[in-house]
């Protein structure tokens, strides 16, 4: 596997033709996201479109919400979030295969007012967002960041849509006519001399596609051929990964990548991964001229993402159950 530019033979791909740029720059965005989604699931993206003052205040927000004492970070908690799921959880309170990540966060998505017929039927992961009142100009920022944001991962999913021989629209058309947006914001505590543990352990993502802004701290990790690499911050780029169900969608031709993140780096990491999925009422059926294109090959986590039926709501739901054992219990099954 040859390095195109970036780090770890991760791509650097520039997607700024990306929707509607000329044809021959598109194109050859396109080609290079199509390699990249086969041969790794990542690559870096430049041309995102997302300006650097806006990350940087988000990030100075970020940090001064995390500075704060725990209780009243837990002002926020997700158990006060209720059916949206969304707030506050400190370190050890996520799971990945059942073990507590070395992380605390904030969990974001698309904000819906009290009237939206999603919230009043009380469909989960749907709602308003739950902000500090400590730090203000965190909401306003957030709503912003999912706004640029969202623009970027539709940017994307068209070159995707090109590698595939699909029009370029065909995910904004489609599967993100009404995306599932979701938004996290992540701090990693230094990780102890001699401790094992990960901030996050090996998973993959659950979506479509992940969009991942990181502070220069490194500690990401990407399962590669060769064996497990580093995915060091490059500045003026995000990390682009793919996820389970472009995974499906392709019979397994472009196949979601396990990683995992330690902060070895003796401070504070930062990170803030945006994912941009199907509608959560949609089903995920493989394309018909791609899905027997899949190599059959047998996943890290001996999961067949071919194998699943339902929406990505159920799909998502029955993942993220398991980050949160008492979120499970207390809005699933109330």
């Amino acid at each position: 596997m040859t390095d195109w530019g970036g780090r770890a033979g991760l791509p650097v791909i520039d997607v700024a033709a990306l929707p509607g740029g000329a044809p021959g720059a598109a194109g050859a965005a396109a080609e290079q996201i199509g390699r990249a989604c086969r041969e790794r699931g990542f690559f870096y993206v430049t041309g995102h479109g997302v300006p650097a003052g806006l990350l940087d205040q988000l990030a100075a927000a970020s940090a001064e919400f995390f500075a704060l004492p725990l209780g009243d970070k837990l002002e926020i908690a997700m158990e006060r979030g209720g059916r949206a799921w969304r707030g506050y959880f400190p370190v050890g309170a996520e799971l990945t295969s059942g073990r507590p990540d070395l992380k605390e966060g904030l969990y974001f998505g698309a904000e819906l007012p009290d009237d939206d017929p999603r919230v009043v039927a009380g469909l989960p992961l749907h709602g308003r967002n739950l902000f500090p009142r400590q730090v203000p100009r965190l909401r306003p920022l957030v709503l912003s960041y999912l706004d640029v944001l969202t623009r970027a991962g539709q940017a994307v999913l068209a070159g995707v849509a090109l590698s595939l021989g699909l029009d370029a629209g065909y995910f904004a058309a489609g599967y993100t006519a009404d995306p599932t947006i979701l938004f996290r914001i992540f701090h990693y505590p230094p990780s102890p001399p001699g401790d094992d543990g990960w901030g996050v352990g090996e998973h993959t993502d659950y979506g479509l596609l992940t969009l991942l802004a990181q502070d220069d701290s490194g500690g990401l990790q990407v399962a590669a051929p060769e064996g497990w690499t580093d995915a060091p911050p490059i500045p003026g780029t995000l990390v682009c990964n793919i996820g389970d169900m472009l995974d499906r969608l392709t019979g397994g031709w472009y196949r979601s990548t396990p990683h995992r993140v330690r902060n070895t780096s003796g401070h504070g990491r930062l990170s803030f991964p945006f994912f941009l999925d199907p509608g959560f009422a949609d089903e995920v059926p493989p394309l018909p001229d791609r899905a027997a294109a899949g190599d059959g090959g047998r996943r890290w986590d001996g999961q067949d993402l071919r194998a699943f039926t339902g929406t990505y709501g159920d799909y998502l739901l029955g993942k993220v159950s398991k980050v949160f054992p008492q979120l499970r219990r207390d809005v699933l099954e109330d």
